[in-house]
């Protein structure tokens, strides 16, 4: 059985040699540059696009969007 997320999750992860911080959130994601404060922000509703809305599951490899 999975983990209920019910709080911060905090990860670095390097891109191309740069570090950045991915937060996992009940609410969302944030990808943030190591060191800055602005990041991207996307809330799973976002992520999983207008299939969410319509009940439908989304494609493996799929790309996804904003929010926090």
């Amino acid at each position: 059985m999975a983990t209920k997320l019910n709080k911060l999750l905090k990860r670095e992860i390097d891109v191309d040699g740069k570090p950045y911080m991915v937060t996992l959130s009940p609410a969302g994601l944030k990808l943030t540059e190591k060191g800055k404060r602005l990041g991207r922000e996307h809330t799973w509703k976002d992520l999983l696009g207008a299939d969410a809305d319509a009940g439908a599951s989304t494609a493996p490899g799929s790309t996804f969007g904003a929010a926090s």
